[in-house]
C-alpha cells in the first residue's frame, strides 16, 4: 500500500480534484472513471460521488488491481 499525505489550503477539495491534484488520476476523466468503477473509498466507505467534499482529516483510498493508494488529507 502506498501512503501519501496531501495538504490543502482551503476548507475542502472535491474528490475528483483531489485525485488529480495528488496525481492518482492523470485527468478528470480518469478520476470520474475511478469513482464510477467503485475503486474509491472515503473514510472506509465506498464513495460514488466525484464531487464529494473532502476535508482535513479525511482518508481517501483507491484500490487498483495491483496496488492500493491511501491519501490522508491535512
Amino acid at each position: 500500500m502506498v501512503h501519501s499525505e496531501i495538504k490543502i489550503n482551503t476548507e475542502f477539495i472535491k474528490l475528483d480534484q483531489l485525485l488529480k491534484f495528488s496525481r492518482v488520476a492523470e485527468s478528470g476523466g480518469d478520476a470520474k472513471e475511478m469513482v464510477l468503477s467503485e475503486m474509491v473509498f472515503v473514510n472506509g466507505e465506498p464513495c460514488s460521488m466525484r464531487g464529494k467534499k473532502i476535508r482535513a482529516g479525511d482518508v481517501v483510498r483507491v484500490e487498483f488491481e495491483d496496488e492500493t493508494v491511501e491519501l490522508k488529507v491535512l
